[in-house]
């Protein structure tokens, strides 16, 4: 693709690489078949290769307009254009600056800002999630249904977190949100890892990784929540913790883009890069150590279980099938799932700011997760997770908390 970059962010770090990712472009439109939102609308402005052109006219000084910036809210960042791709388009970090030009360069309504700002204010912040979501749990009988629906009436109990007693040690996420909602999430891969000589641990004060302010466009923010959990990790790394391990999808694919992320600041671009170069999804993990969980297996009734593989594990991470190969492994038994390749609506913040496209995406997915009638829904991101349980009466949980019960 031809481009022609506007004077005011041709020689800019952002110009220069959104230029880069643009010429790549041939404008085949294979993206467009694996694009949820392309999918459900048939409108080219929502899929990958319009919202490409739409940024190209932004980034050559054409005008920005209220449509502009609505085509690329509606965008989930799956990135399973990215898999798509026979000419490797980085749409996400193309999405990242035209996202930001877009918003600098138009007004939304008063009350989205409201909204924007107040998901930016207390999401990344665990205590105050948490302290929100047991005042919604108890007024869950009396909300809105659309509201009741995304507050969960309990969370599963966490369950023993083994002392750290091995000289193997590896460095977990706690994460903003995970902790309140799901707790039983690092507890047990924390207990899988403890039985074959590995101790997890959280750094005290962590918080939450960047996704989320910066994914809200309020990137400044983004990058300050990422300097400050790399601050609590160092002196973990510095004592030479083996890994870190993330449980979470959706910020395991952002703490391994660090590197880029920080790339440009003098002062964490070397302790970025080296904490992008130690994250490992547990899946990973595990597929490392799986020949010493193997053995400890107890020999129990099979389960049918339905995998969710959350789009920053396959699109954003490019791990694909992994978690699935170990499940059959470990011996449940895994039904077929079509377009597993198409995200379920949850995205972040995507299913509170576009309730409506969401709540199709799900009802698309729970769909095709029941239609091989499993017991179970697993997945691998507490987002997904979430999202899937308010709409089915099927269990939704994270995968590892499976295999823990395999090995009880």
């Amino acid at each position: 693709m031809q481009t022609a970059i506007a004077d005011f962010i041709r020689d800019t770090p952002e110009g220069r690489e959104a230029d880069s990712i643009l010429r790549k472009c041939v404008h085949c439109g294979f993206c467009t078949a694996t694009c949820p939102t392309y999918l459900l609308l048939g409108d080219e402005n929502d899929g990958p290769r319009g919202r490409i052109y739409l940024m190209k006219q932004a980034l050559e000084g054409q005008e920005i307009t209220d449509r502009t910036r609505l085509h690329l809210d509606r965008c989930l960042t799956c990135r399973a254009c990215e898999t798509t791709c026979p000419s490797g388009v980085q749409y996400g970090r193309l999405l990242d600056i035209g996202r930001k030009l877009v918003e600098e360069k138009t007004a939304r309504p008063a009350w989205e800002r409201v909204k924007r700002r107040a998901l930016a204010a207390v999401l990344p912040h665990r205590s105050l999630f948490a302290l929100l979501l047991a005042l919604g749990r108890f007024a869950r009988p009396v909300l809105p249904a659309g509201i009741a629906e995304k507050v969960p009436a309990s969370a599963p109990a966490a369950g023993a977190w083994p002392a750290p007693r091995h000289a193997r040690k590896m460095l977990a996420l706690a994460g903003c949100v995970q902790p309140s909602l799901a707790p039983d999430i690092n507890a047990a891969a924390a207990r899988v890892l403890d039985r074959v000589g590995i101790s997890l641990i959280e750094a005290k004060g962590a918080g939450c990784c960047g996704a989320l302010r910066y994914h809200l466009n309020y990137q400044e923010d983004g990058l300050a929540d990422m300097r400050a959990l790399i601050d609590s990790w160092w002196p973990h790394v510095e004592n030479g913790v083996e890994a870190i391990v993330m449980t979470a999808s959706g910020c395991g694919v952002t703490v391994k883009e660090y590197a880029h992320l920080l790339e440009r600041d003098p002062r964490y671009a070397a302790r970025a890069a080296k904490i992008s170069a130690l994250t490992r999804d547990i899946s990973e993990v595990i597929e490392a150590e799986f020949g010493r969980i193997e053995p400890i297996l107890a020999q129990k009734e099979s389960v049918r279980l339905a995998f969710h593989p959350p789009c920053t594990l396959q699109h954003g991470q490019n791990i694909e099938g992994l978690t699935e190969r170990l499940l059959a492994r470990a011996g449940f038994e895994l039904t077929p799932v079509p377009d597993s390749h198409l995200c379920c609506g949850s995205a972040g913040t995507y299913s509170i700011l576009q309730p409506e496209l969401s709540a199709r995406l799900k009802r698309n997915k729970l769909s095709a997760l029941a239609s091989g009638a499993p017991q179970e829904i697993v997945t691998a991101n507490i987002g997904c997770l979430a999202h899937l349980q308010s709409g089915t009466e099927l269990p939704v949980r994270h995968w590892i908390t499976a295999l823990e019960e395999r090995l009880s």
